[in-house]
């Protein structure tokens, strides 16, 4: 919102135009002005508009037309309607549609400032909300951490989608950072000023899911008591994370594959708007065989997958471990009032030898768990969960079962001695205490 307020006033009448023009100068603000209602939309898709002031009754557009018109192209910019005797009813409705407030002429000099100050003053709000949700943004956005190989590819994929505004279906088991990948994409993109709308699919019910995605008029069905928008709507301009999408219904996934394709939606009970969003999908199950199982149609996955990056699993990324617990570690630490500078090596070994099934979320959770729990300045073996400590294998050692044969254990001792040499016979054969010509002995004997 610029420093001086722009009011858009549209009406037919001239002379209106002109009192009005008068009157809002008087207040410092900044005013444009047309005549019908196709001029004013074109001045109000310049961006430059705060408020729209428009008549009700005009010829070829009129004030109910150009609401629905202006929230299409600019859906944060306040819309108030004048209206004549008679027509006070069919402002009311056109506020289901939008509208901020309406005002009845003959108009009020003291009534129409009041009502567009207040306009004004919902869109500075609107424009502040959205600044702050890109400052959190931002900030997720800046906890991105890894160096391994790995998660160095699937940025630089991620960062030539952003790009773009191609579709993109993010893969990848549950916890390994698929929704923060989304919001690096959202803030690498041209679309980085509008606003992030992540939706889990899995956790809305399939009876309300179409309503939560479409929207709602007031009455389009039973309990509909308010009009509600739907994340299409809210992810205007900006990009809409449909987090675990394989769990969209099949009659849900008609009417996204027309959205995709066509552009457009209609909420329900309501008109046709356009969508103008970019679209991310994330989950964890394969939709090829979900497509191949009739529960995923075939062309909303193709629509889906032009760019498919797969996150990869933490037990892939074992270098960022370090990293991203101390990360963790300062979060909780300061959240909690601690004072925890790092972990003991024996924790760090510990750390880095577990296998991680539950991905990044679960060495969030252990980290967590061990910033409680610590009593100390450093994060001790004791101050883990049960399951890494006792079930982890430390780095450099073999569990063999009570019974194995020696001539097993010797393989293995063998096998794991040249996995860490990297095949090199002659270093293994040192660590074993053994001569070269022996290893090769035992080689070609195994």
């Amino acid at each position: 919102m610029n420093e001086q307020p722009a009011i858009l006033i549209v009406d037919d009448e001239e002379s209106n135009v002109r009192s009005l023009e008068k009157i809002f100068a008087k207040e410092g603000w900044r005013v444009l002005a047309a005549t019908s209602g196709r001029e004013g939309l074109e001045l109000a898709r310049g961006g430059d508009v705060d408020v729209v002031l428009t008549d009700m009754m005009m010829p070829a557009m009129s004030g109910v037309e150009l609401l629905r018109a202006v929230k299409t192209v600019s859906p944060d910019v306040e819309v108030v309607l004048m209206t004549a005797y008679g027509t006070v009813e069919t402002a009311v409705e056109a506020m289901k549609d939008g509208a901020y407030d309406f005002v009845e002429k003959p108009l009020k000099k003291l009534a129409i400032t009041r009502c567009l100050r207040k306009a004004l003053e919902r869109r500075r709000l609107v424009l502040e909300n959205k600044k702050l949700r890109l400052q959190i943004s931002a900030y997720s956005t800046r906890e991105v951490i890894g160096a391994s190989a790995a998660w160095r590819e699937t940025l630089g994929l991620a960062g030539q989608a952003a790009a773009s505004m191609a579709n993109v279906l993010i893969l990848g088991e549950s916890g390994t950072g698929k929704e923060l990948l989304a919001r690096y994409i959202h803030a690498h993109s041209d679309r980085r000023d509008g606003p992030f709308i992540a939706v889990n699919c899995a956790a809305l019910p399939e009876t309300i899911i179409e309503a939560e995605m479409f929207g709602y008029e007031r009455g389009a069905f039973t309990g509909a008591v308010t009009r509600r928008e739907g994340y299409i709507a809210q992810s205007h301009g900006g990009t809409l994370l449909l987090d675990e999408a394989g769990e969209i219904p099949l009659h849900v996934q008609v009417k996204l594959l027309r959205v995709l394709q066509e552009g457009e939606y209609t909420p329900l009970g309501g008109h046709q708007q356009v969508a103008d969003f970019r679209l991310v999908a994330s989950t964890n199950k394969d939709l090829r065989q979900e497509v191949a199982d009739g529960r995923f149609r075939e062309d909303l996955y193709y629509r889906l997958d032009v760019v498919e990056i797969t996150c990869p699993p933490l037990r892939h990324r074992k270098d960022d471990i370090p990293a991203l617990a101390s990360s963790f570690l300062r979060r909780f630490a300061a959240r909690d009032g601690k004072d925890i500078s790092g972990f003991s090596p024996e924790v760090v070994r510990r750390l880095g030898d577990y296998s991680w099934p539950g991905n990044i979320r679960e060495l969030e959770n252990t980290v967590e768990r061990a910033v409680v729990l610590a009593r100390g300045g450093v994060v001790e073996l004791q101050d883990l969960p049960r399951t890494i400590v006792e079930e982890n294998v430390p780095s450099g050692t073999i569990q063999i079962p009570v019974g194995t044969s020696l001539e097993e254990i010797e393989r293995l001792v063998i096998r794991e001695t040249l996995k860490k040499t990297e095949g090199d016979k002659k270093l293994a054969a040192h660590l074993l205490g053994i001569a070269p010509r022996t290893i090769y002995r035992k080689l070609e004997n195994l």
